[in-house]
C-alpha cells in the first residue's frame, strides 16, 4: 500500500473509531448531546458513503488515484459538500422528531434546528473547501427550514433528500458514469441512515431535551438576533 493511502487508511480507523466511543448509548436530553449526535453521525454516514461510492466506482484503480494530489483535493472538497449536506437532513429529521414529541414550539424547534447546524458547521469549518462556502451553507439551510414540513419530517425519512443529491453531485465520478448509478447511491445513503434514524428514536428523551433548552434562553436569543440581523 502507497504511503499516501496508508495515511488515508490510518486516519479513516481513527475517525472511526471516535465515532464509535463518543456518545454512542445513553439518553440524548441536552441540545449539547444532540448537537453532538447531529454532527458525528453526519460525519461517519457521508465519509463512509463517499469514499465506499468512489472506491467501488474505481475498483483496482482505487489505491493508484491516491498518489494524485488533484484527485485527492476533488475528494476533500466532495467530503465537506456531502457532509453539509448529511448535516442538514438530519438536523432537521431529528430537531423535528424532539419538537413533536416534546412539544416545542415554532420558534424553540427552530432555534434548536440552527444551533443543532451552526455548531456541526463550526466543528468542520476549517476543512470547508473555500472561505464563503460555511455561509453558503447556512443559508440554504435557513431557506430550507423555511419550506419545511415539520410533521411530515418527524414522521417519515423523505427529509433525506438533500444528502443523495450531494454525494451523486460532488462525488469525483465522471459524469457519464454518474447517471448509471444514481438509484444504487440513493438506496445506499437511505438505508444507512435508517440505522442512524433508530438509534436516535431509541435514545431520545424529548421532555429532557425540552428542559435543557429552556434553560438556555442564550441558545434562543443568539438564533433569533442572527436571524433578524440577516433580514436587515
Amino acid at each position: 500500500m502507497s504511503g499516501v493511502m496508508g495515511r488515508f487508511a490510518g486516519a479513516w480507523k481513527a475517525f472511526a473509531s471516535r465515532f464509535r466511543a463518543r456518545g454512542n448509548e445513553g439518553p440524548i436530553d441536552t441540545v449539547d448531546k444532540l448537537a453532538d449526535f447531529v454532527a458525528t453521525r453526519a460525519a461517519f454516514v457521508s465519509q463512509k458513503k463517499l469514499y465506499g461510492y468512489v472506491k467501488t466506482r474505481m475498483g483496482t484503480r482505487y489505491v493508484s488515484m491516491f498518489e494524485d494530489e488533484t484527485f485527492i483535493a476533488s475528494v476533500n472538497i466532495a467530503k465537506m459538500h456531502v457532509f453539509a449536506a448529511c448535516l442538514s437532513d438530519l438536523t432537521v429529521f431529528c430537531v423535528a422528531r424532539a419538537a413533536s414529541l416534546g412539544g416545542l414550539t415554532a420558534e424553540q424547534r427552530e432555534s434548536l434546528a440552527e444551533e443543532c447546524h451552526r455548531r456541526g458547521i463550526a466543528q468542520y469549518a476549517d476543512q470547508a473547501p473555500t472561505d464563503d462556502a460555511p455561509g453558503e451553507w447556512a443559508a440554504a439551510f435557513r431557506q430550507r427550514m423555511a419550506d419545511v414540513h415539520w410533521e411530515n419530517a418527524a414522521a417519515t425519512g423523505e427529509v433525506f433528500e438533500v444528502s443523495p443529491k450531494a454525494l451523486l453531485r460532488w462525488a469525483p465520478i465522471a459524469p457519464e458514469l454518474k447517471k448509471y448509478d444514481a438509484e444504487i447511491v440513493r438506496n445506499s445513503i437511505r438505508f444507512a441512515w435508517n440505522e442512524v434514524r433508530m438509534d436516535f428514536r431509541a435514545r431520545l428523551d424529548a421532555d429532557g431535551l425540552k428542559a435543557d433548552q429552556a434553560s438556555r434562553p442564550d441558545v434562543i436569543d443568539d438564533v433569533v438576533g442572527s436571524s433578524s440581523r440577516g433580514s436587515d
